[in-house]
């Protein structure tokens, strides 16, 4: 399958996985930043952007082979792994199939799956709700609004916005995405990586009481959270995102 990645920096490798709806593209504001001192790799999750979209419902465990797909095309034996959202359910699994693959694991604004995560914020529910009766441009305003913290700067907002709708995910696609992230079970295995977890403080997404059951299961994983900050806190804090997670890193 046809798994389209990007790379920029030399050194060790970082292997970026996204989430639910957002290509390579989610990870633009801590790049740049990453890449002063690390080889990172990007790429589209299968069911958007320019990797292949095949038929559906997707799960955590099959992305995770096209994760270790870019890693294969890419020559890497061994990558430090940051997921986010359903990136996060990724990259858990991707940590248990294949932990010689893995050297340290971040996990950003993401469940441990099953009945041991904490459920979906309300308000988030009840936006899924009332989107079918918004305008679509209305709901995806909506949407990027509540991914961010309590009082987003407009500025970022209008970005996010317009990088949504330069890069439509294929509605088939979504579909299956998140079916993978609506029936994750959690991980059948240890993961043995060292691991940090990360997580807003203002999550309207991922309810921000995940982060401590996902480190509580985890030997010696610690989290930092980011104060004020919502579901894309590395949009909104991305120097803090890049900061620590050189710091774990290195």
């Amino acid at each position: 399958m046809k798994v389209a990645w990007r790379e920029s920096g030399a050194g060790e490798t970082v292997l970026l996985i996204q989430g639910l709806g957002y290509g390579a593209w989610g990870w633009d504001p801590v790049v740049p930043g990453l890449a002063e001192r690390f080889r990172v790799l990007s790429f589209d999750n299968r069911g958007i952007g320019d990797s292949d979209k095949p038929a559906g419902p997707y799960t955590a465990r099959m992305m995770a082979d096209d994760a270790l797909q870019v890693l294969d095309e890419a020559g890497v034996e061994r990558a430090h792994v940051v997921g986010a959202s359903l990136g996060g359910m990724i990259a858990q699994e991707l940590a248990v199939a294949a932990p010689e693959r893995v050297e340290k694991l971040v996990l950003a604004c993401t469940t441990p799956g099953g009945a041991a995560g904490v459920p979906m914020p309300e308000v988030t529910i009840r936006l899924f709700q009332e989107a079918a009766t918004l305008a679509p441009e209305v709901a995806l305003r909506r949407f990027v609004q509540n991914a961010l913290g309590t009082e987003p700067a407009e500025s970022l907002v209008d970005e996010l916005f317009a990088l949504r709708v330069a890069n439509p995910p294929d509605p088939e696609g979504w579909q299956a995405q998140a079916a993978a992230g609506t029936t994750f079970p959690g991980v059948d295995g240890a993961i043995e990586a060292p691991t940090l977890v990360l997580q807003g403080t203002s999550d309207n997404v991922v309810a921000a009481g995940n982060a401590e059951v996902l480190a509580a299961r985890i030997p010696g994983a610690r989290i930092e959270l980011f104060e004020g900050a919502g579901h894309l806190f590395f949009w909104e804090q991305p120097d803090a995102f890049v900061r620590i997670v050189t710091e774990f890193v290195r």
